[in-house]
């Protein structure tokens, strides 16, 4: 499995996680709104503190992004490329983590979206500078008593989303997977510790050191942005079992999807998880 090094000391704790009960909350996007704005009121207003967002079928114009990419400097393993701008971009699908950043409400996005004259690409929206021109539609998963709030990371050298406080009561589980674990080995580590066999992922995003899929093709870049776009946990041989179908954004925006190979897939710089248990 390919790593890379970061700048700072890497913690004992991989997995950082709280868990709580969670609503389900559909809704559209509200279109004069930023993206961030249009992502989080809704949210914010009901006293949700945390949750995942997948959402799909909004115009957004103007449309600002960027891609992964190399650093410039030892301070960080992986950089951004950009800002990046389209006139406007249909989403085609998208998962944003909900959190607090400077005490406001504020999203992580990566999306696959089309631009004028066709283009496909994948990436990391900025969602302040991103506004919603024609809405779409969204469904969170929601938690009123765990927050995921942003906080400097020394062993990276950003600032990272991460659950900061909840009851860990039994429910939806939010994560933080830290570089250069197996996305899906890490996964189900945090299932066994919590006697979990059965689980869906909702939304999810992050970065890996490339990419590797079950059907034999890679992603050489050292840098990818990833979302989930089905993941699963289910009991094999008596333990849990991840399966993660994932859309991967390359240096160049290029979207690779596909069934990432267990073992062979390590965290670049960060995994924003959300986790529900089910019923085996």
């Amino acid at each position: 499995m390919r790593r890379l090094t970061q700048p700072g000391p890497a913690p004992p704790e991989r997995i950082v996680a709280r868990a709580g009960h969670a609503e389900t909350r559909d809704f559209a996007l509200s279109a004069g709104d930023s993206l961030n704005d249009a992502l989080t009121r809704p949210l914010a207003q009901a006293g949700f503190h945390s949750g995942a967002i997948v959402f799909e079928g909004a115009v957004l114009a103007p449309f600002r992004y960027y891609l992964p990419g190399p650093s410039a400097d030892a301070a960080h393993a992986a950089w951004f490329a950009g800002p990046h701008e389209a006139a406007f971009a249909r989403i085609e699908t998208a998962n944003a983590t909900f959190g607090w950043r400077d005490g406001a409400p504020y999203v992580h996005c990566h999306a696959v979206w089309v631009e004028p004259e066709g283009i496909r690409r994948g990436g990391h929206i900025i969602p302040e500078a991103s506004t919603v021109r024609d809405a779409g539609t969204a469904r969170a998963w929601a938690l009123r008593d765990v927050v995921v709030s942003a906080a400097y990371d020394p062993e990276t050298n950003f600032t990272l989303f991460v659950p900061q406080d909840g009851p860990d009561a039994p429910g939806l589980i939010a994560a933080r997977l830290r570089p250069n674990e197996d996305l899906c080995v890490a996964i189900e580590s945090l299932c066994r510790t919590r006697g979990i066999i059965a689980a869906a992922v909702r939304g999810s995003v992050g970065s890996l050191v490339g990419a590797r899929f079950t059907h034999g093709d890679s992603v050489a870049d050292h840098a990818t942005e990833v979302l989930v776009r089905q993941g699963v946990v289910r009991e094999v041989d008596g333990a849990p079992r991840a399966e993660l179908s994932l859309l991967v954004a390359d240096m160049r925006g290029q979207v690779h999807e596909g069934v990432l190979t267990r073992g062979e897939n390590a965290v670049c710089i960060t995994f924003e998880l959300f986790l529900e248990p089910l019923r085996p």
